[in-house]
Formats: C-alpha cells, sequence, structure tokens
C-alpha cells in the first residue's frame, strides 16, 4: 500500500511542505485563530486523533492538526527519531500556522508523550504561544524525578538496537499493529471495552505505511521520552490547562503536585479514559472554551490567569 493510499482523518486541507524536521503534512480546517493541535505518540498515532476537538474547533478557529516525523502522511523515513527532532515538528507546524493566519502566537494542544514536545517548544520560543493545554501528559507519574541533562532522554541502553535486530523489527511492528492488537491497545487506553471504531479502522490503515515502523521503534526503547521534563515543565510561562481521566493505563499524576501551586496552571479530571474528548466530547470542548475564552477577556492583562480548576471533576 503506498503512502498516498492513506486517507485524510477527517474533512480538511491536506498540506505538506520540506522543513528542519523532514518533510511534513498537516491536515488544515476552519478559520479563525490558530490552534495547533498535535496528536500522541504509539504504533498508529496520527491526526486521526484529533478529530473530535477538529471538528468542533473549526467553528471558530484555524485548526492545524500535523502528522508528527514518523507518523500520518508525514515523512517515515529511517533516521533517528528524538525529542529533539519532535520539537522541531512542532515549531515548524507553529510558523506554518502563523505565516496561514498572521497570528503572532498560537493556542497548542498536546496529548500524551507529545505533551512533552509541544512544552518544550513553548519553553524555547515563549513568544510564539498565547496557550497550551496538556492532555494525558507523561511525565508526571508519582515518584518519577526527571531532571536530567538538558536534551537527554530516557532511552534504555542497547533495546533499541535490541528491537530493530537484523530485520526483525518490521516483523515485531506488525505483530504489534495487528488489528485485535490495535483494538486491545485501544480499550486500554480508553479503560473501556468499547472504543472509537473510526478511529480503530484509521489506525490499522495507517500502520500499513511504509516505513512506519521506524518512529515506533524509537518510541519503545524510551527514546522519545525526555529525562529533563520537570526543568521543562517548570520552565514554561504561557498559561497552561492540564487535564485527564481515571481511567484505563494513563491515571498515575501524583507528580502534578510539581506545578499544582503556580498560578499560570490549572487543571480538570474527566470521568474518562486518556482520550476525553472523544468520550464526553461536549464537556471537554465546554472546558477548552472556557480557558480560551478568559485568555481573550484579560488580554490586556499580562498578569491574569485563567482558571478551570477543579472543574469537571471526575465522579
Amino acid at each position: 500500500m503506498s503512502r498516498a493510499a492513506l486517507p485524510l482523518a477527517f474533512p480538511g486541507e491536506r498540506i505538506s511542505w520540506d522543513g528542519p524536521a523532514g518533510r511534513l503534512a498537516a491536515t488544515v480546517t476552519g478559520q479563525g485563530p490558530p490552534l495547533l493541535l498535535v496528536h500522541s505518540i504509539n504504533a498508529a498515532a496520527s491526526a486521526a486523533e484529533m478529530r473530535p476537538l477538529a471538528e468542533r474547533f473549526a467553528t471558530s478557529h484555524t485548526v492545524f492538526c500535523v502528522d508528527l516525523p514518523g507518523f500520518g502522511a508525514s515523512e517515515r523515513s529511517d533516521r533517528p527519531y528524538t525529542p529533539r527532532l519532535m520539537t522541531d515538528a512542532v515549531h515548524d507546524a507553529v510558523e506554518r500556522l502563523c505565516a496561514r493566519t498572521g497570528a503572532e502566537r498560537v493556542d497548542a494542544l498536546g496529548l500524551s508523550l507529545s505533551s512533552e514536545f509541544v512544552a518544550r517548544a513553548a519553553s524555547e520560543r515563549a513568544e510564539r504561544y498565547r496557550s497550551l493545554a496538556l492532555v494525558s501528559p507523561t511525565g508526571f507519574r508519582g515518584g518519577q524525578s526527571l531532571r536530567g541533562p538538558r536534551g537527554s532522554t530516557r532511552a534504555v541502553p542497547g533495546l533499541y538496537r535490541a528491537l530493530r535486530g537484523p530485520g526483525w523489527g518490521a516483523a515485531l511492528f506488525r505483530g504489534l499493529t495487528r488489528p485485535g492488537v490495535i483494538r486491545y491497545f485501544l480499550r486500554r487506553t480508553w479503560g473501556a471495552r468499547d472504543v472509537d471504531e473510526t478511529l480503530w479502522a484509521y489506525d490499522v490503515i495507517s500502520t500499513r505505511q511504509p516505513g512506519a515502523h521506524y518512529a515506533p521503534l524509537y518510541f519503545l526503547s524510551g527514546g522519545l521520552f525526555s529525562a529533563d521534563m520537570h526543568d521543562v515543565y517548570e520552565s514554561l510561562r504561557a498559561p497552561v490547562w492540564m487535564v485527564h481521566g481515571v481511567r484505563g493505563d494513563f491515571t498515575d499524576y501524583r507528580g502534578r503536585t510539581l506545578v499544582e501551586g503556580r498560578p499560570h496552571w490549572s487543571f480538570s479530571v474527566l470521568p474518562t479514559g486518556a482520550l476525553p474528548f472523544f468520550e464526553v466530547p461536549d464537556e471537554f470542548t465546554r472546558l477548552y472554551r472556557e480557558f480560551l475564552m478568559i485568555l481573550k477577556v484579560n488580554s490586556n492583562s499580562k498578569d491574569a490567569v485563567p482558571s478551570v480548576a477543579d472543574r469537571g471533576v471526575a465522579t
């Protein structure tokens, strides 16, 4: 199956360009203030994970859903996949979005591990970010200390080489992305038996694209997780909304005490798995719009901080 066979994840315009992170693709929809949405990292990741948000925010924003390097319709070549590469892709996407809309700053949302890339990008070019939304972000597991050298990763020494092997890396990936296995991991993400069938079907197609195994093998080796994230999260100056669920494999956020006392951070907990905007899209959209609206109302006061803290608390 050729790369051209990968359909759009949702209605919109697919654009592509060459930049520091290689050839990138994005699906763009709507008109208005710029909103960047960045999918998670997993064996089947793509902009398809952003579909419910793209559909709702296209009525009020220019929604820019980038496929990160190694995923979706972006370049999937055989090269190192690192937090630096992913952060550079976020930088490039922000510049494309600003050029398209004429804006100087964007609102950006990152999902799961990509929250780390969005946060790092915002820490490096704070002037480009009006706000950040971190959905089910990594780096907050209780007991972890992520204060390694700047730019260091949590790669397990030798694991990538072992996973790649002399020819068995692609076979390993095929085993992990059989339709039934994809469904199994989605159920663990949801923390429930019922998952979004449209996302499952797109994931199956996406994992059949040429070169689909390269980036996920780096992910499995730990090489896409940053070892200095606590310093990065503490360095953020833009208003941050962090939201997560209470079911499935991604429920340990005890480490959020790292940032709970900071006035520009606010938090919501929803009665869902790790993809709350699939399960309770209206509630998620309402909370996010409220966060963005408070930013707009207070735009003339640099000291004003939006807060949706403890709204939508899980029951």
